[in-house]
């Protein structure tokens, strides 16, 4: 059973990565300086980081260790999540990046709900 979840657990990692790269590439055609770097081919990690423009800068960090969203503006931290929490949070900024073609309004839609 262990071997079984580990295995699960490595696949959703890696699954999670490639929508990282993904999402990385998106925000990048919206105008949005966005970075995804993995550790080696194997995808068992990633940094992903977008600016979102007026020093408010997301980190998004996925590894078999664990995974982390972390929301800073001027340099301050506004809000720090881990596991399922960082993913909910992860979709919702998807979710935003899906439904608005403008790149103002990411950053606007973002800012009222911090």
């Amino acid at each position: 059973m262990f071997l079984r979840l580990a295995q699960q657990h490595r696949q959703f990692v890696q699954d999670l990565v490639m929508n990282l790269q993904a999402l990385a590439i998106v925000l990048e055609r919206r105008g949005y300086p966005a970075s995804c770097y993995t550790c080696g081919d194997q995808m068992n990690s990633a940094s992903f980081m977008v600016s979102l423009g007026e020093n408010h800068l997301i980190r998004f960090l996925v590894s078999d260790y664990g995974i982390t969203w972390t929301e800073m503006r001027d340099d301050r931290e506004l809000m720090k999540l881990e596991g399922a929490e960082a993913v909910n949070q992860l979709q919702e900024l998807a979710n935003i990046v899906k439904n608005f073609v403008g790149t103002p309004k990411i950053h606007k839609t973002l800012a009222k709900r911090t």
